[in-house]
């Protein structure tokens, strides 16, 4: 079957992508050979006076480049040659067709993302629909890749390179509006309009039309290119930027910069050869490929449920019972509520239920202001959401989400009584950051129904859930708990019942680190610092303070009164009795943590270096960072041998999606692979002897892993 359909319409040749064998429409070589013949046979027909490339798929014009072929390229050595034909063909193809002398329009139906964008900007002009659903950028960088097919040549030449740079550097996805805005489309037209409006450019086309920007006699990049003063400040600006913002952690930004930087200054045949340099360079590295790993293949195949347990019938969930309408449970309501759901919100009095509502108000009248959504949609929304104090309103609900107070008594009690109101399908799913899932199900007369669904704040902006099976879970909650979470658009990750789970155990040695070097007399702003460096989103001490140093010493009381004689406070108890029970200070949330908080900002305290003295002779900054990572991929490698996380590919999406671990890594797991596990295990017993076996013992598996030249991938 072909995947390219010609057909001749008002002396228009449109050419349909519909490549049946593919989820959705791909850059694949067969794709492009045909794409090719039909701009030839086009070319040769006089009767043709220009040519429509659009798509047969509902919703998606070309997606992007064929991945899996990508990631099978660097999955092991680079073939430089091969890649180098492979691309150079590629570049040809699109080349040929802004140089073929006849016009040609890109009907974008939709989705217009990476080598399908590329592919666009070699069209002459661009028409995108006009719908919710349609978006074009090049998201590339997302993935520790940049474009690939001519995107850092095509798209500055179009928009400058000030436009140009903070889209492909972002990796940033623009709906219509701002597509047309930025000039990376020409129009946008209602969808039963699109092919019309390619007939009526293409006839009224004059003599030029099917002449690019860039070969036009006299171009200049628009804004200013080489010869501009303009283009060696934006370069030195953005490369500070980047520095400032990355700490030389992701190969592609630079590359990405060094492509436009150079190939801007050479015509457009020659500037593709320097791209294509600077994108094998990338696939030659692990970056790039462990971050394409994790962030698309690994997180895709958690979305799509490549771990829900099999044999039982989708779960249709219409209506969602949310206990509790703090900070969470009023994240959980939106996200809902925003999938078509309707929502009982559920507090102990009105005024907090209502509070929980107006959480959902304030942020869907920031999409209003932003043009991102009507007042329809806003009212739509919220009619979804009914804040109440009765139980008795969870009646017909086919999933109930706890998320009160961290209490094992104050979750006991709304667990009785919200499954007195319960039919026998519905399944209960309770929000805790560490509280074991078995024990909580106790209070439940139906364990078997009874999950555990750890969300992340804030909700609406953070795709993971950790979810965990108690001993008693069965696979047919654990199925519908996984269409229950693929309906509000999160990504999940499985891991079985042990205290503080999976994400929060690993996550803790990171703060952990933090205070023990603060007690070892290392300067708070190089713990800070090197944090940064690391490639962890925040610092430890600033993190600590986000999270609240109130509740971390709750948390640690409650730990302390299940585990009675067997606690071990470590060093976090000496730290935070110090700040929060002799000082008060609370973190963030009272102006007063590691750092104090005022109108001009934070800075670090100035009474830390009393508390925790400074010692003369400092750690190299390397060296702790590599504590942070050491740490929390050792740990890692604990919970995978103590059967918590099962599934690698679940370790390093929760990582990087849940606390952040450093994205460029791919996460604990690709970490340990790339530096050697052999080599990882040799440096770990290094640092267990100097810092303390507690953080860095290698576990057994990693031990035997390198003994017998195992990977986890």
């Amino acid at each position: 079957m072909s995947i390219i359909e010609y057909k001749v319409e008002d002396a228009c040749a449109i050419l349909t992508w519909n490549d049946a064998g593919r989820p959705m429409n791909v850059l694949t070589g067969d794709a492009l050979a045909e794409l090719s013949a039909g701009v030839e046979r086009a070319v040769a027909d006089d009767a043709v006076k220009g040519i429509i490339l659009t798509s047969g798929r509902d919703g998606v014009f070309v997606a992007g480049g064929d991945l899996e072929q990508i990631e099978k390229m660097g999955s092991g050595p680079i073939d430089a040659e091969e890649m180098l034909r492979r691309t150079g063909a590629v570049l040809a193809q699109l080349r040929r067709m802004e140089t073929c002398g006849k016009p040609i329009v890109a009907a974008l139906n939709g989705v217009t993302l990476g080598g399908g964008f590329e592919l666009a900007l070699a069209c002459h002009h661009r028409i995108l629909v006009d719908a919710p659903y349609a978006k074009v950028g090049l998201p590339e960088a997302g993935m520790g890749l940049m474009p690939g097919a001519g995107g850092t040549q095509r798209l500055p030449r179009l928009i400058g390179v000030q436009g140009a740079l903070g889209l492909i550097l972002e990796g940033k996805q623009l709906r219509p509006d701002q597509a047309l805005e930025k000039g990376l489309v020409d129009e946008v037209v209602p969808a039963a309009e699109l092919i019309p409006a390619a007939k009526k450019w293409i006839a009224e086309a004059g003599e030029d039309a099917a002449v690019q920007p860039w070969d036009r006699k006299g171009f200049k990049v628009p804004g200013g290119g080489p010869e501009s003063p303009t283009f060696a400040q934006t370069f030195m600006g953005s490369n500070a930027m980047i520095h400032a913002s990355t700490y030389g952690n992701f190969p592609h930004a630079k590359a990405i910069l060094s492509a436009v930087y150079e190939g801007l200054a050479l015509p457009i045949d020659r500037a593709g050869k320097v791209e294509t340099r600077y994108f094998i360079t990338l696939m030659q590295g692990p970056v790039a490929r462990n971050m394409l790993r994790t962030l698309f293949f690994s997180m895709q195949s958690a979305q799509k449920g490549a771990r829900r347990p099999k044999g039982f019938d989708r779960f249709e969930v219409r209506k969602l019972g949310v206990l509790g309408a703090g900070l969470m449970g009023a994240g959980v309501a939106y996200a809902a509520a925003n999938a078509k759901l309707d929502v009982v919100l559920l507090d102990r009095d009105q005024a907090a239920a209502d509070k929980g509502k107006q959480y959902s108000e304030t942020r869907l009248q920031k999409q209003l202001a932003r043009g991102r959504m009507t007042e329809e949609k806003v009212a739509e929304v919220l009619g979804r959401i009914h804040p109440t104090t009765r139980y008795e309103d969870l009646a017909g609900c086919d999933v109930v989400v706890e998320a009160v107070f961290e209490d094992r008594g104050v979750k006991a009690t709304v667990t009785k009584q919200a499954y007195a109101q319960l039919g026998p399908d519905a399944i209960f799913g309770t929000n805790t950051s560490g509280l074991p899932i078995s024990e909580l199900a106790e209070a439940s007369p139906r364990p078997e129904s009874f999950i555990g669904m750890h969300f992340f704040s804030p909700v609406e902006r953070m795709q993971l859930v950790e979810v965990i099976r108690g001993k008693q879970t069965s696979d047919e909650t654990l199925a519908k708990t996984y269409d229950f979470l693929r309906k509000i658009k999160k990504v999940p990750i499985v891991v079985n019942d042990a205290r503080n789970f999976y994400t929060s155990r690993v996550f803790g040695t990171y703060i952990t680190q933090g205070f023990s070097m603060l007690l070892e007399g290392v300067k708070p702003a190089l713990i800070e610092n090197a944090g940064k460096t690391s490639g962890m989103p925040m610092p430890p001490l600033s993190l600590a303070d986000e999270v609240g140093l109130d509740l971390m010493v709750h948390a640690g009381d409650q730990l302390r009164k299940d585990l009675g004689d067997e606690y071990d406070p470590g060093v976090n108890a000496p730290i935070l009795d110090a700040l929060v029970r002799e000082r008060g200070r609370h973190g963030r949330k009272n102006g007063k943590g590691f750092y104090a908080y005022d109108d001009g900002g934070k800075r670090l305290w100035s009474g830390l270096g009393e508390l925790f003295p400074v010692r003369d002779t400092q750690p190299d900054p390397a060296e702790v960072e590599r504590r942070y990572v050491f740490a929390q991929c050792v740990e890692t490698a604990r919970a995978i041998e103590d059967g918590v996380i099962e599934s690698v590919e679940d370790c390093d999406v929760g990582a990087i999606l849940g606390w952040g671990f450093a994205p460029f890594t791919g996460g604990p797991c690709s970490y340990m692979d790339t530096f050697g596990i052999a080599a990882f295990v040799a440096e770990a017993d290094r640092l267990a002897d100097k810092y303390g076996k507690g953080y860095f013992e290698p576990p057994k598996l990693l031990r035997t892993m390198a003994a017998e030249g195992k990977t986890f991938y």
